[in-house]
């Protein structure tokens, strides 16, 4: 298996921190991957800033104690632009749907915005 790249360590890093129970290490962890104007968007929500997307992580964490988000994609890269599958396993392993992400990623690595979807297409 090889290495990952710089890119999937950051969008690891980020998924991780949508697992992490503590507010301060959850902080941390974004801090280290998230850009200061950063936004991030998904159909409940859209925010701004670290701050901001720690307290979303926060309410999220409390309405499903003890799930886990889970990339389930490889991190697929192009131009500056990230995509990647996840979804939510339940505290009593239950699979939420399948979500996806697309994220923009500047030149240092840093997250610039994340908008998520939830859930697979609808058919036509």
């Amino acid at each position: 298996m090889s290495e990952p790249s710089a890119v999937e360590r950051v969008i690891d890093a980020y998924c991780a921190a949508w697992n992490e129970p503590d507010r301060a290490r959850r902080r941390e962890m974004l801090s280290a991957v998230w850009r200061a104007e950063a936004t991030y968007t998904d159909p409940t929500a859209h925010v701004a800033g670290v701050d901001q997307l720690v307290a979303h992580i926060e309410k999220v964490l409390a309405r499903r104690p003890g799930a886990r988000v889970v990339r389930t994609s490889a991190v697929d890269a192009h131009h500056g632009f990230v995509r990647f599958a996840w979804r939510v396993v339940q505290a009593d392993g239950t699979l939420l749907p399948e979500g996806i992400d697309f994220a923009e990623v500047d030149n240092d690595g840093a997250i610039r915005g994340v908008v998520g979807f939830f859930g697979p297409l609808a058919a036509r």
